[in-house]
C-alpha cells in the first residue's frame, strides 16, 4: 500500500493551492488568536493536500476525484 497515492484532480489541488495562500498568513495579518492559528493549520493542511495530491479524509471515505489511479 502506497502512501502518497494521487486521489485530486488538477482543478481541486490548484483551488485547494489558492485557498492555502490566504489562510497561511492569518495568524500573521489578524491578531495571534485560537481562531487564527486554526485557520493557518487548515492552510497548511491544505498547502500539503495541494502539493502532494493526496486528500486522507478522501482516502478514508474511499473518494477519488483523480482519473488516473497510480
Amino acid at each position: 500500500m502506497k502512501l502518497f497515492i494521487k486521489n485530486q484532480n488538477r482543478s481541486e489541488r490548484i483551488v485547494r493551492f489558492i485557498i492555502s495562500l490566504f489562510l497561511l498568513p492569518t495568524p500573521f495579518v489578524l491578531e495571534c488568536t485560537t481562531y487564527s492559528m486554526i485557520l493557518g493549520m487548515l492552510g497548511g493542511v491544505l498547502l500539503f493536500n495541494s502539493i502532494v495530491g493526496t486528500c486522507y479524509i478522501y482516502r478514508i471515505l474511499g473518494i477519488s476525484t483523480c482519473r488516473i489511479k497510480k
